[in-house]
C-alpha cells in the first residue's frame, strides 16, 4: 500500500512541477476548465462530453510528454544543436496537431448551441 501512496505522490509532485513551471500547460488547463464548464453549461449528450474530456486529457497528456522531451533534451545536451530542434519542433507540433483537432471537434460540438439556426 505503501507503494502505492507513494506512485500517487510522485504523480501529484510531477502535476506540481508542471503547473509552476509549464506556462503552455497553465494556458491549456484554463481553457480546459472553461471547455468543461461551458460543457455543463450547454446541453450537451453524454457522446459529446466523452469527445470533449478525451481531447482535453489528449492534449494536456501531449503537453506534458512534450515539456518531458524538452527537459530530457536540455538534460543531455545544454548547448544549442539543430537536430535537438527539429526534435523540439516535431513535438510542438504534434501539441499543435492534436490541439487543432480538439478545436475543430468542440467548435463542432458547440456550433449546435451558439449559432443557433
Amino acid at each position: 500500500m505503501c507503494k502505492l501512496k507513494d506512485s500517487f505522490k510522485a504523480a501529484f509532485n510531477g502535476l506540481k512541477e508542471t503547473l509552476i513551471q509549464e506556462r503552455n500547460f497553465k494556458i491549456m488547463l484554463v481553457i480546459a476548465i472553461l471547455i468543461i464548464g461551458a460543457m455543463f453549461y450547454f446541453p450537451t449528450s453524454r457522446l459529446e462530453k466523452v469527445a470533449l474530456l478525451l481531447m482535453i486529457f489528449s492534449v494536456l497528456s501531449l503537453e506534458l510528454i512534450n515539456s518531458v522531451i524538452e527537459r530530457l533534451l536540455n538534460f543531455l545536451h545544454p548547448l544549442p544543436n539543430d537536430q535537438i530542434k527539429i526534435i523540439k519542433d516535431l513535438m510542438a507540433a504534434i501539441v499543435l496537431l492534436v490541439s487543432f483537432g480538439a478545436a475543430i471537434i468542440g467548435l463542432i460540438i458547440f456550433s449546435n448551441y451558439l449559432f443557433i439556426k
